[in-house]
């Protein structure tokens, strides 16, 4: 093994490295695509964990979407991540030998039973177009690290059909995002996450992903806050001193507050914790997964852009993403709602099982 496969075994990427590249040695690796159609007020997301475990390869898959309150969740024997690029595999289907997952920049394919199924192409598509640090920034070179994440795509369109319980739903031209995580043993003890699209300017996103970052005897909270203006250009702060971003979070509501390199970006998000999905998270050496996200499909968001003091972009939606994790606020979400710990559950509307 090369010098650089064992550095990227550790989850690490050397400065103008690739992060879209499978990090053959970690223990998750998780792949996350969302579709908004501003028009229909429809939301999809689709995600795979590909897991390591001590019984070899596994995979932690969903399918959610709103506004019906769908959810379906797994765990499926089996993953593949791809070495030259952007490109994951989960589980199989019946007989046929066919991944039950199955996604990569230009086509997502999931199949997860007769009622949540997704097939759609991509293109015209926004990458990340920072070639020299990914998403993590500075963070990206160091080795070992808990969690990784870059937002490889800020947008671009998606057009194909989604069954979701009884209902089928075919997009044209929605937006979509997606981004990568990665890390030791699955997601952090907690973290904090935004993604958001659906803005009157159809080329603006805005993704944010923070946590507690931990290495041996290094633990510190770092939040990353991503903007792609409406012009096209991209704005990345979160690292500490140069660009620092404050947050508090709670389950319904979420305040950023970055700032450097002459940017000011003002983020305040909300969204009912009784619409809140309750997700799984992989504990990949114990082979299964468990509650361990409040997901919000759609909520408020504000964002506000300045540059040396004058204001660039102000921009509203009501179809962001939201998150809150963590394991005990996860379980506890579920015992409040009176649900079996062991499970994810969808909001109180109609779910999948």
């Amino acid at each position: 093994m090369s010098f650089l496969q064992r550095y990227r075994s550790t989850g690490a990427d050397l400065p103008f490295g690739d992060p879209l590249r499978a990090h053959h040695g970690v223990a998750m690796e998780g792949y996350f695509w969302r579709i908004t159609d501003p028009g229909t007020g429809r939301v999809i997301i689709a995600l795979c964990g590909a897991n390591q475990g001590p019984r070899g390869s596994w995979a932690t898959v969903g399918l959610a979407a709103w506004p019906n309150g769908f959810l379906r969740t797994d765990a499926l024997d089996g993953s593949w991540t791809d070495p030259e690029g952007l490109g994951v595999r989960g589980g199989t289907v019946g007989r046929t030998g066919s991944p039950a997952f199955e996604g990569d920049d230009r086509r997502l394919r999931v199949d997860l039973g007769a009622d949540a199924k997704l097939d759609v192409t991509f293109h015209d598509l926004d990458p990340w177009p920072h070639r020299s640090l990914g998403g993590s920034s500075v963070f990206q070179a160091v080795p070992r690290l808990n969690q990784y994440w870059h937002p490889w795509l800020l947008g671009g369109k998606a057009t194909g059909t989604a069954t979701v319980g009884g209902e089928k739903w075919h997009f044209e031209d929605a937006q979509v995002y997606g981004e990568k995580n990665w890390g030791r043993e699955g997601f952090p003890g907690y973290w904090w996450w935004g993604q958001a699209q659906g803005f009157d300017d159809p080329e603006a996103c805005v993704a944010f992903a923070g946590g507690l970052v931990t290495d041996g005897r290094l633990r510190v909270e770092v939040t990353g806050l991503v903007v792609r203006l409406p012009d096209g250009r991209v704005i990345r702060l979160g690292n500490p001193v140069v660009s620092p971003v404050r947050t508090r979070t709670s389950d319904d509501q979420w305040h950023l507050s970055g700032r450097g390199y002459g940017w000011r970006i003002e983020v305040d998000a909300t969204a009912p914790l009784d619409q809140a999905f309750v997700l799984p998270v992989p504990l990949p050496s114990e082979h299964h997964n468990t509650p361990g996200d409040l997901e919000h499909l759609v909520g408020d968001m504000e964002v506000s852009v300045h540059r040396f003091g004058r204001h660039v972009w102000t921009g509203k939606t009501s179809l962001a993403a939201l998150e809150h994790g963590g394991l005990d606020r996860a379980r506890g979400e579920l015992r409040r709602r009176g649900l079996d710990e062991t499970l994810p559950a969808a909001p109180p509307l109609r779910s999948g099982s």
